[in-house]
């Protein structure tokens, strides 16, 4: 019996459900891991998250499909990703196949929260890790905490799909060959100054640049860009610090495979953003947003939006999309987890 929630109007914010996974790493190894009710963590003040940062999450989501059923999309990415955000941070690896078996447990627990077909909402998952063991001494815990929950979600962005106005940022994302391209907590931490100043001068979110030449685009705060030129080429830029994002790595494939498209992924200079007819962020929590505008000092740069809100392209790009997360559209092998 799903739960009784105004499920299209619930926002994008923390919701407490009925159960959550954890396992522990003592002792060099993990232990098997455990379905819980109590959403509270009690660890020491000393904690290597608390004083060094030292945790890493991902975020994936479930739906209910036009059938039924309730899937996740592509968990064994967000799984591999986080192997590699773990190795960076010097935390111990989840397996793989482990992570993904954790997911599933999480949400067929929860079942009751995965919002309706055709609500706008889905189920935000978020696996994460923490050193948990006390440290004062620069160093990695010993011992670390892998913990998986769910919340039910509305829309990221408030309002739904409308064209978004990003400024340019004056600050840095990530240092060169630092940890731009893992889900490290510390990369976020750094950039709510930032979010929170572009909000109060009334844009939606920064556009950052390459740290090193502060000449290439790179990402936002939470999502990659995705360019649309002129001639109707995809482009995504490429850096070594920007986050791999499954959402975009899965909407190249749908650009070449099912819609056609020349597709890039190549470093894109600023200089180059007359040239865009159309621009999107793409993530997770979003799919894919419009962006209306780029303002970098007194001069603004515009994107197409004239199909309903989104550029054409990049309308067909989610629609094809979603339509596969939603089983209304034929999904590539292995890119649908099925829970029930």
């Amino acid at each position: 019996m799903k739960k009784n929630l105004d499920w299209e109007n619930i926002g994008f914010a923390y919701r407490p459900t009925d159960s959550r996974f954890v396992s522990m790493y003592t002792d060099g190894k993990w232990d098997e891991g455990a379905m819980i009710a109590d959403p509270n963590v009690t660890i020491s003040e000393s904690s290597g998250v608390f004083q060094y940062a030292q945790t890493c999450f991902e975020g994936m989501k479930a739906y209910t499909t036009e059938d039924g059923h309730t899937v996740i999309f592509r968990p064994d990415l967000n799984a591999e990703r986080m192997m590699t955000s773990c190795e960076r941070l010097c935390l111990p690896v989840y397996p793989k196949e482990k992570f993904v078996d954790a997911v599933v447990r999480t949400v067929r627990a929860n079942l009751d929260w995965v919002p309706p077909y055709g609500s706008g909402a889905s189920l935000y998952i978020r696996p994460f890790m923490i050193g948990y063991s006390p440290v004062l001494g620069v160093s990695a815990a010993k011992d670390a905490m892998f913990r998986v929950f769910v919340s039910p979600v509305g829309p990221y962005f408030k309002g739904g799909i409308r064209p978004l106005k990003l400024k340019v940022s004056e600050y840095d994302r990530a240092a060169p060959r630092g940890t731009g391209d893992v889900k490290a907590g510390l990369n976020y931490a750094m950039s709510l100054h930032a979010i929170e100043q572009a909000h109060h001068e009334s844009y939606d979110e920064n556009m950052y640049l390459d740290s090193a030449t502060r000449t290439k685009v790179e990402e936002t705060g939470g999502a990659n860009f995705l360019f649309v030129t002129r001639d109707g080429t995809v482009v995504t830029p490429k850096s070594p610090t920007i986050l791999p994002s499954i959402t975009r790595r899965s909407l190249m494939v749908v650009a070449k495979d099912y819609l056609g498209l020349k597709c890039e992924e190549r470093e894109v200079p600023f200089a180059e953003l007359p040239e865009m007819a159309e621009c999107g962020l793409c993530g997770t929590a979003a799919v894919i947003s419009p962006v209306g505008s780029v303002v970098d000092g007194d001069r603004t740069y515009t994107f197409d939006t004239s199909a309903d809100n989104m550029g054409p392209t990049v309308r067909k790009l989610y629609e094809t999309l979603t339509g596969i997360q939603m089983g209304r559209i034929p999904a590539p092998e292995g890119w649908i987890c099925r829970v029930d």
